[in-house]
């Protein structure tokens, strides 16, 4: 069967640098590499200040290691205040205002564009640790084009657009196990996943739910314990989500505010052992500890009671004004991260089961909406969008750019028996009022709380 080809998402093409008027900057609190082209290139420069600026602040990667990811050549030494040499006073690339974009790596030329491609599908995304790309993304009513939430399209996309600088080098294959068994189906099955996420007949959280029911099921068709063609599950999936058929079983889903503020104070406390824990992250923190009501003496079941009131009063009637924004969250990351396929780039994931990868999206939304509730608790009537891009941002650049954060999020979820469907259900939730027994605060809040002191001073 032959239909017209779906136009990939083109949003990620409208993004644009806004240089040193950013409030942010991209060359600071990470690691940057340099692929093996251009470390080749930084050698062969004229020889002057500049050229030796460059060519001392790289380290080289052992040769096994570089041979087998040429992406990762060398890495780019940052500064005692974890800024890239490269970087002028007054934010600007030396080597981009020297030598222009044809120079840079291709992190560098392509940040914070996400591509990925496959079976010849190619879709490109955005990394929201960038305050514009967050702004593009978060605040874009109309973000999809229809034909990409049509399920019935069985074609390839198209290729990426031509303004994307530097084709990304590539692994010798490029395909993950999944990707290569639904080789036929990956437009339809994306088709169906974004269709399913931005649906408002049902609340987010169910939206997700139906999306864990998604991905399990699809799981056993792989390991060969469901009986059923990709095809025919779609259309039973596609029908049941139309029919509404689950909604009185999920209405039915168990509700734990407790299990729920726990994990994502727990989620919140991975990485912060991380040196360079930026400014702003330290600032969103202290937002979100002031939101949920931290303070001597407070209980588990005293922060879910604040968390409740400020998702009832402040967050919700918000998303209810602008109910694109988490959507545009949850669309950008499917994207970013290639779910249900998963990232041929990360070894790991790329051997990660769909229900696996699930897992990892659905805490990492778990997080975000519980930082955006204490956010909104501490700023009350006066929460707005750009606390939501601030939040969102400051939180993927501390978290999403680390690969081992993907691994502690499984690891985290096993360790309080959420690695299920019951569990992510749980996690998935809207506040909902609290019951149970007075709990002593984690001493993840703690820690949390503790980054005040811990931050680094940096530009």
């Amino acid at each position: 069967m032959t239909h017209a080809a779906p136009t990939p998402p083109q949003y990620a093409h409208r993004f644009r640098c806004i240089g040193s008027d950013c409030e942010d900057t991209c060359c600071q609190g990470w690691q940057v590499p340099v692929d093996e082209a251009t470390y080749r290139r930084y050698q062969n420069l004229p020889p002057g200040p500049l050229q030796s600026l460059i060519v001392d602040n790289l380290d080289p990667k052992p040769a096994a290691e570089a041979a087998k990811n040429p992406a990762v050549f060398a890495i780019i030494r940052m500064t005692p205040e974890h800024r890239c040499p490269m970087l002028s006073e007054d934010w600007l690339c030396r080597v981009q205002s020297a030598y222009g974009a044809g120079l840079l790596s291709h992190t560098c030329a392509s940040y914070p564009r996400i591509g990925h491609a496959s079976h010849g599908h190619a879709i490109t995304a955005l990394t929201l640790s960038c305050p514009e790309a967050a702004r593009l993304v978060l605040l874009s009513p109309d973000l999809l084009s229809p034909d990409l939430l049509n399920p019935d399209s069985l074609a390839p996309d198209l290729p990426q657009s031509s303004d994307t600088p530097h084709p990304e080098p590539q692994p010798a294959t490029s395909e993950t196990r999944t990707s290569a068994a639904l080789a036929q189906w990956i437009a339809p099955i994306r088709a169906a996943v974004l269709a399913t996420v931005t649906n408002r007949h049902y609340p987010l959280w169910q939206r997700l739910f139906l999306l864990s029911v998604f991905s399990r099921r699809l799981d056993a068709i792989l390991a060969g314990e469901l009986d059923r063609s990709p095809g025919h599950f779609l259309a039973d999936f596609n029908t049941t989500v139309a029919q509404g058929s689950l909604r009185v079983a999920m209405n039915a889903l168990p509700a734990d505010d407790l299990a729920q503020m726990d994990a994502v104070l727990r989620l919140a406390g991975l990485m912060l052992h991380r040196s360079g824990v930026g400014p702003r992250f330290v600032e969103c923190v202290n937002a979100f500890t002031s939101g949920i009501g931290n303070g001597p003496g407070v209980t588990l079941a005293g922060l879910a009671q604040h968390t409740r009131t400020a998702w009832e009063r402040f967050l919700a009637p918000f998303f209810a004004h602008h109910p694109y924004i988490l959507e545009n969250y949850l669309v950008n990351t499917i994207l970013r991260v290639n779910f249900p396929f998963g990232s041929a780039r990360n070894a790991e994931d790329a051997e990660r089961t769909i229900t696996q990868r699930f897992s990892i999206l659905a805490a990492q939304f778990a997080l975000i909406r519980g930082l955006l509730i204490g956010v909104a608790g501490h700023h009350r009537e006066r929460f707005s969008s750009g606390h939501v891009v601030h939040t969102v941002q400051t939180a993927s650049k501390h978290f999403e750019h680390h690969p081992e954060f993907q691994k502690q999020i499984l690891a985290l979820l096993a360790e309080l028996s959420l690695d299920n469907s019951t569990g992510l259900t749980i996690l998935l939730r809207e506040p909902a009022p609290p019951a149970g027994a007075q709990s002593a605060v984690p001493l993840t809040l703690r820690m949390a709380a503790a980054t005040r002191a811990r931050a680094p001073q940096t530009v």
